[in-house]
């Protein structure tokens, strides 16, 4: 079965996370399949908004730590990267609905969400500088505007990790629902209801301050990820987050 499910609701495109026997933790191939349907849609008249949810309990432990490991792709035209500058670029409606952990970029992709929505559950987390990397998808631009200096040092510089209601009172999403697809679809189709062009232009208005910034942003992250990767600190702490999954 694929591990990016499609189902086109009316107006709105659902997007399901499912790898549920591995957090939905996501691979390079997966990354690819949601960049390119997230790029369809774009072009698609007949779907007005999209939403990214998940099977399981979690809604993504991030990236595939073994998938990664041997795919360290971070540069532009990767895999990744691809993902990243299509939700970035997506000029619709673009709803995140979260479940159980929401791990590095299952967070940061939030921060290029137009809605989200959680369940009372759900954990977020940005554990970089703990693996020796740095912040990416754009989120050390998007955070610390966000939430503040200080709430965005407070977090990315030691990963902890918060709750729903922290991360409604942060703005990162809109509600806390214990049906949170049900919260999340229900958004969509009302904005799929909107005229779709004043939606459009509204959305690239709400943007537009920051767009260019972002993007400069986005690639410097990249590249200093990619050092990052093959730094002695990152190794280390690779080898040691295999070694404790190993032992369970």
């Amino acid at each position: 079965m694929s591990q990016i499910l499609s189902e086109q609701i009316g107006a709105v495109l659902l997007l399901k996370l499912n790898r549920p026997e591995k957090k939905n933790a996501l691979t390079q191939e997966m990354y690819q399949t949601l960049a390119t349907k997230i790029n369809e849609a774009a072009g698609d008249f007949a779907i007005r908004c999209v939403v990214i949810s998940s099977e399981g309990d979690s809604f993504t432990a991030g990236n595939d730590i073994n998938d990664f490991a041997n795919n360290p792709q971070m540069d532009e035209g990767s895999p990744v990267f691809n993902f990243l500058f299509a939700i970035h670029n997506f000029p619709k409606p673009l709803i995140a609905a979260v479940q159980g952990r929401a791990v590095g970029i299952g967070t940061t992709m939030l921060m290029h969400c137009d809605i989200v929505t959680a369940n009372p559950n759900s954990i977020f987390s940005m554990p970089f500088v703990s693996l020796g990397l740095v912040a990416e998808g754009g989120s050390s631009y998007l955070f610390p505007r966000l939430v503040g200096h200080a709430k965005a040092s407070e977090i990315l510089l030691n990963g902890r990790s918060f709750t729903a209601e922290e991360a409604l009172q942060m703005g990162l999403i809109n509600q806390v629902s214990s049906d949170h697809l049900s919260a999340a679809m229900k958004f969509a189709q009302e904005l799929a209801e909107q005229p779709p062009t004043a939606v459009i232009n509204t959305k690239a208005l709400l943007k537009s301050g920051s767009h260019e910034a972002l993007n400069q942003v986005m690639r410097a992250e990249g590249e200093l990820f990619r050092m990052a990767m093959d730094s002695d600190e990152a190794q280390e702490a690779f080898m040691n987050f295999l070694m404790k999954k190993s032992k369970g």
